[in-house]
């Protein structure tokens, strides 16, 4: 993710061709990178409808704009809780939990203070890292407010265009559609069947193309190639139990009926655990997976013909 609304754009993690029907497609920048909604020609005049949900969810969850919700709570260690904050907040509290609190909104005191990524970026010492607070515990709220001790900050960038996506497929399912691709960076939801291209950060050619074995699939991926400070050493996706960058996993993509937050947040949870552990949290979840670790060897869940048909890899990877 994958930080929420950078000031800077991020490539496309997948690339989605259509399958069947003749699709309308618009893209437009939001959530810190480009967002494609597409839809068949008959439905097309919601496309602005998705667009207008994609900008009140940035204007909840974002850390960089100033008007947003989580962005205050940040300054002001304090805010009154809209919907889509109080709600993204409660996900992020099951998936540091189910995540043995590898997924850790509290990480901003990092991201946001330390490494300032999107902003006027930097790398700080170790010993500056050890020292920063990123007790998820420290956070506060209820329905309606939330409250954060001070030196602490939040980044809901590890769930945030998963969420986005997840609630413009509830509005387009609200309307009857059964066709819709929404895709913001590595965050797809497909309302029909549609065939994938994994982007392979060191090759032209894609890492592997699938098709989506059944309607209403989410795809999620997550990788330290696309934004870092000087190296992928300084990358965004920080082990908030080491204060530091991951080096395990190059991308690690999610494909599930599981929703797109969900998708997202695991996603990140699992790219910054231990090898051995990212593996076993992975395998204890309904999804299937495409894994490449640092060594460029890639790695599939053996379940993921559930998920997928016609997978198909490039000839020249390590599996």
């Amino acid at each position: 993710m994958r930080l929420l609304i950078s000031k800077f754009l991020v490539l496309l993690f997948i690339s989605v061709p259509f399958l069947g029907a003749e699709m309308f497609s618009r893209t437009k920048v939001a959530l810190g990178t480009f967002v494609t909604i597409s839809l068949p020609l008959k439905d097309k005049h919601f496309i602005e409808d998705g667009f207008s949900i994609i900008h009140a969810v940035e204007l909840s969850l974002s850390s960089y704009n100033s008007q947003a919700k989580i962005y205050q709570l940040n300054e002001n260690k304090y805010i009154d809780l809209d919907a889509y904050t109080y709600e993204a907040l409660m996900l992020s509290r099951k998936y540091f939990r189910k995540s043995d609190g590898y997924f850790n909104i509290a990480i901003g005191s990092v991201t946001k203070d330390l490494y300032k990524f999107g902003e006027e970026e930097k790398t700080p010492s170790n010993d500056i890292l050890m020292q920063s607070n990123v007790n998820y515990r420290s956070l506060y709220f209820s329905k309606k407010e939330a409250f954060l001790r001070e030196g602490i900050k939040v980044d809901l960038g590890g769930m945030g265009k998963g969420y986005a996506v997840d609630e413009v497929t509830e509005y387009f399912e609200s309307k009857g559609m059964k066709k819709a691709v929404i895709a913001a960076s590595g965050d797809i939801r497909c309302l029909d069947t549609c065939k994938i291209e994994v982007e392979n950060p060191f090759s032209k050619d894609p890492l592997a193309t699938f098709t989506t074995q059944l309607p209403n699939m989410g795809i999620s991926t997550s990788g330290n190639y696309n934004r870092y400070v000087q190296s992928t050493k300084h990358n965004h996706l920080i082990n908030p139990k080491l204060k530091k960058s991951q080096i395990n996993f190059v991308s690690v993509t999610l494909v599930s009926k599981l929703s797109n937050s969900d998708l997202d947040a695991y996603a990140t949870a699992a790219s910054v655990m231990p090898l051995d552990k990212a593996y076993v949290f992975l395998n204890g979840l309904d999804l299937g997976y495409i894994v490449m670790e640092s060594d460029k060897t890639v790695k599939i869940s053996e379940n993921l013909n559930a998920f997928t048909k016609n997978l198909v890899f490039n000839d020249g990877m390590k599996k």
